[in-house]
Parts: structure tokens; C-alpha cells; sequence
């Protein structure tokens, strides 16, 4: 049923707000504002991070920096692992990168999953895949719940 013209949706609520709200959230970041990237929170334990890179984050030899590779593959297995977690910002707490294939200029999708953990410790990993298709790079990270409430984030509330 379409809502009659002028009348706008109804609010998200429940897990829907939840997932809006992180998604906001990643977009309020000032790390964020570095990349030309956008966060989807599908469903639960589950995220997408499209992004745009070229050469201004190529390392001497003519490919993304690996630093680039860290920041989106974390970025999505965290948001898909948060994604679980509707009180507390969840930290890294351990990393590890698998590089399979240089990266040139283009669109990315770094796509998370939520792995394992539902109590202190959150285990999610997350791909890298290029416009053709082709995985590019692989991770998988450790997250703990922090002290800082999402509710008090000014990103999370905005919405």
C-alpha cells in the first residue's frame, strides 16, 4: 500500500532503526569523509560498503594501498558485527588481511558477515570485490564491546 502523497513512511523501528541508525553513524565519521563511500545494513549480521578509489590512495608501485584495504574490510565486518549489538560501539580488537589481487582505480564492494559471538567477543569477516567481480581481498576481525554507548553517539541519534 503506498502512503497516500504528502504523508511520509512510517519511522523505522526495532532492528530497521537500529540498522539505519548505525548506517548514519558510518556516514557521520570524519575518517569518512576521506573516502567516497556508502554503508547498507541489509539485515542482521550482515553489511555492504560500496566505495570509489583512484590513484590519490595509490602506494609507489601503481595499486591501492593496503591501508585502504584495512579500513573497508574492518569497516564491514565491525558494521556487520554492530549490527548485532543495539547498545554498545563494538572496538577492534584483532585484525588479519588476506591481499589476493592488486587493486586499480574503480568501484569496490566490501561486503561483511557476522561469524560467530554473541556476548563480549564478536568474530566477523568481510570481502573485498572489484568491479569485474574478482575478490581482491579477505579478512576477518575480533570486536568487543566498548564503553561507549551507541545512544550517545550524536551520529547514531541523528536520524
Amino acid at each position: 500500500m503506498t502512503p497516500p502523497e504528502g504523508d511520509a513512511p512510517p519511522a523505522p523501528s526495532g532492528e530497521e532503526a537500529h540498522f539505519r541508525a548505525l548506517e548514519r553513524l558510518y556516514s557521520s565519521a570524519p575518517i569518512n569523509r576521506k573516502f567516497s563511500s556508502s554503508l547498507v545494513i541489509p539485515s542482521a549480521g550482515h553489511s555492504i560498503i560500496e566505495f570509489d578509489v583512484d590513484e590519490s590512495v595509490y602506494h609507489a608501485a601503481g595499486a591501492v594501498h593496503g591501508t585502504v584495504y584495512f579500513k573497508m574490510l574492518d569497516d564491514a565486518a565491525f558494521y556487520a558485527a554492530n549490527s548485532l549489538v543495539s547498545d554498545r560501539f563494538l572496538l577492534t580488537t584483532g585484525f588479519n588481511l588476506l591481499f589476493t589481487r592488486p587493486l586499480r582505480a574503480g568501484r569496490v564492494r566490501a561486503e561483511g558477515r557476522w561469524v560467530s559471538g554473541r556476548r563480549r567477543v564478536y568474530v566477523a569477516e568481510a570481502a573485498l570485490v572489484d568491479s569485474s567481480g574478482e575478490e581482491i581481498g579477505r579478512g576477518t576481525g575480533t570486536f568487543m564491546r566498548s564503553q561507549h554507548e551507541l545512544s550517545s553517539l550524536p551520529g547514531y541519534q541523528a536520524g
